[in-house]
């Protein structure tokens, strides 16, 4: 039994996620006889390794054979969505829509966020990590684009508290920004024609103005404000479903 392999198991168990540049993570990710060891404990219990190569962290997720034994049959099916209400996983798409999209474009153009012109090398760079690429929304900007479709601001800052609880987003001041799941229990494959040619169609036309540089590390999170009493209107939520990637 290899204690290393136990060992990552249980951090990501605990951790929930785990940055791509810890040991014992790049040695997963590098090392085919360590991979196998911990894919097959994992294949054990009903769970997988999840990781992309543009995402910073990587996580735990249900392996697919199991799911129908967690969820249900398929005309029962209980989709896994972290709790989330309807407008809460409709938050949660349009936030991956706006910030890992353009994210992606930015680390396959081997483009950092800072940069204000093209390298004509560029491409002969490493992969750019997601902190050198990933770009923060305003809160004052998603509450006026979508406040109106996904509760006002009473429900916009409840669920924003709750994806942050869950690892999806960080709040940096004013900043929204990625956390270490966003780019991981999304499926991009399946999601990007449907989101930029169908429901968000509109706002992928607009001038990305409301779309901040961070430097993640540089800025430090302050704490939320505290919501103003206004009725959710849950009505209006958009019916969106979080696709499961497990």
């Amino acid at each position: 039994m290899n204690d290393d392999s136990q060992i990552l198991i249980a951090r990501l168990l605990t951790h929930q996620s785990l940055r791509r540049d810890d040991k014992l993570v790049k040695r997963v990710l590098s090392d085919e006889q360590f991979r196998a060891e911990v894919d097959a404990r994992l294949l054990a219990t009903g769970l997988k390794l999840l990781d992309n190569v543009y995402a910073d962290h990587v996580t735990l997720a249900l392996h697919r054979a199991i799911e129908p034994k967690i969820f249900g049959a398929r005309d029962i099916w209980q989709n896994n969505n972290f709790g989330l209400s309807r407008d809460g996983v409709a938050l949660l798409v349009v936030l991956w829509a706006q910030i890992i999209l353009p994210k992606r474009e930015r680390q396959e153009s081997h483009t950092h966020a800072d940069d204000d012109q093209n390298d004509m090398f560029g491409v002969e760079k490493p992969l750019p990590r997601a902190e050198d690429t990933s770009i923060g929304i305003a809160y004052k900007a998603l509450l006026a684009d979508f406040g109106d479709k996904l509760g006002k601001k009473t429900r916009l800052d409840m669920n924003l508290g709750i994806l942050a609880k869950l690892g999806f987003i960080e709040r940096r001041g004013d900043v929204i920004v990625e956390g270490p799941l966003l780019d991981l229990m999304m499926d991009t494959d399946l999601l990007k024609e449907r989101i930029i040619n169908g429901a968000l169609a509109d706002v992928f036309k607009r001038s990305p103005a409301q779309m901040i540089p961070v430097p993640r590390q540089a800025a430090a999170p302050e704490p939320e404000a505290e919501p103003e009493p206004e009725a959710a209107d849950s009505d209006s939520a958009a019916d969106t479903e979080l696709p499961d990637e497990s």
